[in-house]
Parts: C-alpha cells; sequence; structure tokens
C-alpha cells in the first residue's frame, strides 16, 4: 500500500547534475585540486558541505572553508537554478500521476531550502508539495535516513507506506534506510541500483504498471 509519495530534485525532476558536477569540478580546480568525473561517484547525491568535507579529507587545501566553498557552490547553483536548469523529461508527467490520484506529495532533497524555493518559484510547483524540505537541516544528509523520515513526519505519513523517487544510490540508501519504498531512475547503468524495489529509465515511464507493482509489494 502506497499513501505518499515524496521525490528527491537535482536530477530527477530538474535537470542540474551535470553542472553539479562541473561546478564541483571548476571549483576544486581553483583551489588546485584535479576531480575526475570518474572519482565523483563517490559524491553523487550528497549534501553539498559533506562534498566539499569528503574531498578535503582527501586532499587538505589551504584557503576557504567548507563554508566558504559552499557559498561559492551556492552562488554559482542559485543563478543556473534561476536562469537556465530545465525539467527532467517525465517530470509534470510523473508528478501529475500521482496528483491525479490524489496522493499526497513532498519534496525530499539534498540542495538548501534557497535552491529548492528557486526550482518551484521558476515552475511554478509549490501546489505539487505538501512538504518541501532540506536536508540542510538535519545533522546527516543522504544516504542517512533523516531527510526522508522527517518528510514524512511533516506529511503525517507512516514511512512504510510512502514511495520514494530517486536518481542517486546515496539517496536509494537514504529511503531504504527510512522502510520506504523506492523508484530508482538512475543516469548511469549502475548495479548497485539494484537495492531498489523498482528501477525505471525516466520519470515518463511511471504507469499504471509501475504502480502496482509498488502497491503488491510487502512492508
Amino acid at each position: 500500500m502506497i499513501n505518499a509519495a515524496i521525490f528527491d530534485m537535482d536530477g530527477l525532476l530538474i535537470d542540474t547534475e551535470p553542472y553539479w558536477q562541473a561546478t564541483e569540478r571548476k571549483v576544486f580546480h581553483e583551489l588546485g585540486i584535479r576531480i575526475t568525473k570518474e572519482m565523483q561517484v563517490d559524491t553523487f547525491g550528497l549534501r553539498s558541505d559533506e562534498q566539499i568535507r569528503h574531498w578535503y579529507n582527501k586532499n587538505p587545501w589551504k584557503g576557504p572553508g567548507v563554508k566558504e566553498v559552499e557559498e561559492m557552490y551556492n552562488e554559482i547553483m542559485l543563478k543556473y537554478f534561476r536562469e537556465e536548469a530545465e525539467l527532467m523529461e517525465g517530470a509534470l508527467q510523473a508528478l501529475d500521476f500521482f496528483s491525479n490520484k490524489d496522493l499526497p506529495m513532498a519534496l525530499a532533497s539534498s540542495s538548501n531550502m534557497e535552491l529548492i524555493n528557486a526550482f518551484l518559484d521558476r515552475f511554478g510547483m509549490h501546489h505539487y508539495f505538501l512538504v518541501a524540505y532540506s536536508a540542510e537541516f538535519e545533522k546527516y544528509g543522504k544516504p542517512h535516513p533523516g531527510v526522508y523520515l522527517e518528510t514524512a513526519r511533516r506529511m503525517n505519513a507512516n514511512p512504510v507506506y510512502c514511495v520514494a523517487l530517486e536518481d542517486s544510490f546515496h539517496g536509494v540508501i537514504a529511503a531504504k534506510a527510512a522502510r520506504m519504498k523506492t523508484i530508482a531512475v538512475p543516469e548511469h547503468a549502475d548495479e548497485r541500483f539494484g537495492a531498489s524495489d523498482i528501477i525505471l529509465n525516466s520519470l515518463s515511464d511511471l504507469n499504471e504498471d509501475v504502480f502496482e507493482q509498488l502497491m503488491i509489494l510487502p512492508g
């Protein structure tokens, strides 16, 4: 039984992940640290401050601290959210799918609330979500389940009867740790996504058959 749907944001509803990753590489290049796309697999889906600490632990640098580097990230990303980023394929279709079933929906993102609100404002999506919540308010970001558990609490929803939609492995693990069903829409094939209940190529593939699969999963 599914009573609520909780969406990740970056890379699932809005096409920001390639830009996030390019921004990460650019910022760290300016700090004298080379990061490749292959290396970024380890930080995909993490909160930005946790990404920064990850690289600092591997390559300590002299200069701006974690908070300053995070502000550099956010300044670049906020402009992109407001002016350039576009919706992912099937994003509106998926939101309308659950809306037409009268299922409450929420947003649970690793991005901060400023970016979440920029997304909601730009695309006029406030009305879709009963709750929009950021992992910035949690002690730990994804893959810790805190952001999902608190989002469910704010929805007055039992996590066991929620489905989380994610594009990152860290996000899937966070949702599963919260005892939620999961739909993964990964950017690239990765055997780790076998941890998800359902894997889709795109949100456009969300349909009645997928929903029926969710409804019969044990919980």
